[in-house]
């Protein structure tokens, strides 16, 4: 028998902000986090030169030199947002935690890790490599970090799948305990941002390069959007068995409904419309819903041309034109792995809140996308008991997570 899952627990660092507070709250001034990024300056043959920054985050004092020698930047993040998530589900220090597992992910390790291996091959040298570069460097250094920081023994899932690291990270998670493998665990995503990054979609023409007006931009679905801008930042969220969340007394801020992930097997960037619907009917399926049961979806809304057209179609073929849809991206920029966590995280907030942001710099649909109701210019008041959240990444990956409002 299906075992319902609940979030209990959520922690972020965000260019919005690194509570949930402030995010949401700089969600409701409708201003983005896009800025000048000076270092990009000295790139040559690079386009854009904009990112978007975590905003009022600060490593714990507790966090010693001792304890952060495995941990890049990501890493921090990664632990400190679940240290976050443990403490508001009251779990922090609490005995059971050791029986967690965790699902997390990021599209990368430190890159600076990789680069200080890179300069062993280039001077012959090994003098800034450490006991600690490879475990940041590695894929799965944030999941690895969290169970040695939380000394965990449950499974350790490593999801770093791109752009759906954090969308993963919950949704492997969630079967987990649906499942019946565990009763809790830490999920999520993070990204640390690195020139490197901005180089990848640089190459394939995908950044914006609206350089001297970076709060237009990026500006999903809009026909004069010019492509994208790389964030940063982690989301953690704690999942418990419903059943034993419920009888521990503990909050429960939404429960994951419905989950689902499949591979377009097309294409290594372009997107598939196909696979992308299909993602969402599983999803449904999933959860047992049917597609005017969902009140809202988060969309992945990157302010690339091919991207927001395949999604936006495929959304039209699944929900129809009345479904009102919006892109956080349009504030955060795109954080990448990340990105999963910390929009599930703030779709739950403004499910519970029953407020949902508008896509930024969004004064012009295009044509070509698909026929939706996109909120824009202002926030929209929407009661609803389900909505959807979906992201989609290289290699043709794609995630579509559900959510439900938990009345009280």
């Amino acid at each position: 028998m299906k075992r319902r899952v609940v979030i209990t627990g959520m922690g972020i660092a965000s260019p919005l902000g690194s509570t949930l507070e402030s995010a949401f709250g700089r969600l409701k001034k409708y201003e983005n986090c896009v800025q000048h990024w000076e270092k990009l300056d000295e790139y040559e043959r690079l386009n854009t030169n904009l990112g978007a920054f975590v905003s009022g985050f600060e490593i714990p004092e507790h966090f010693t030199r001792k304890v952060m020698r495995t941990m890049g930047k990501v890493s921090v993040m990664a632990v400190a947002t679940a240290e976050q998530a443990l403490k508001e589900a009251g779990l922090l220090g609490d005995e059971c935690v050791s029986q967690a597992g965790v699902s997390y992910g990021s599209s990368t390790g430190s890159l600076d890790a990789v680069l200080d291996f890179y300069s062993m091959c280039i001077d012959k040298k090994v003098k800034l490599l450490n006991s600690g570069s490879y475990i940041k460097m590695m894929p799965q250094t944030a999941a690895v970090n969290i169970s040695l920081y939380f000394k965990t023994h449950g499974r350790l899932i490593a999801t770093s799948t791109a752009c759906t690291s954090g969308s993963m990270g919950i949704g492997y998670a969630y079967e987990a305990i649906k499942d019946g493998y565990q009763d809790i665990m830490i999920a999520g995503g993070a990204e640390e941002i690195h020139p490197t990054q901005v180089g990848v979609f640089d190459t394939l023409y995908a950044t914006s390069s609206k350089n001297d007006t970076p709060k237009l931009t990026p500006s999903p679905f809009d026909k004069d959007r010019d492509g994208l801008v790389i964030g940063e930042g982690a989301g953690t969220v704690i999942l418990e068995e419903y059943e034993r969340a419920k009888a521990r007394g503990a909050v429960i801020f939404a429960e994951i409904a419905g989950f689902a992930t499949n591979t377009d097997g097309t294409h290594i960037t372009n997107p598939n419309k196909d696979m992308m619907a299909e993602v969402m009917r599983k999803s449904l399926q999933d959860a047992g819903l049917k597609p005017e049961d969902i009140g809202y979806i988060n969309a992945h809304g990157t302010g690339t041309v091919n991207g927001d057209i395949a999604e936006s179609l495929a959304t039209e073929e699944v929900f129809g034109s009345k479904i009102p849809v919006s892109s956080i991206k349009s504030y955060t920029g795109h954080t990448l792995g990340a990105a999963g966590s910390i929009e599930a995280i703030l779709s739950v907030e403004m499910m519970n809140k029953g407020w949902f942001a508008p896509t930024l710099n969004l004064k012009n649909i295009d044509e070509n996308c698909g026929k939706l109701d996109y909120i824009v210019n202002e926030g929209r008041n929407i009661d609803c008991e389900y909505i959807m959240t979906n992201n989609f990444a290289f290699g043709g990956i794609n995630t579509s997570i559900i959510l439900k409002r938990i009345k009280v």
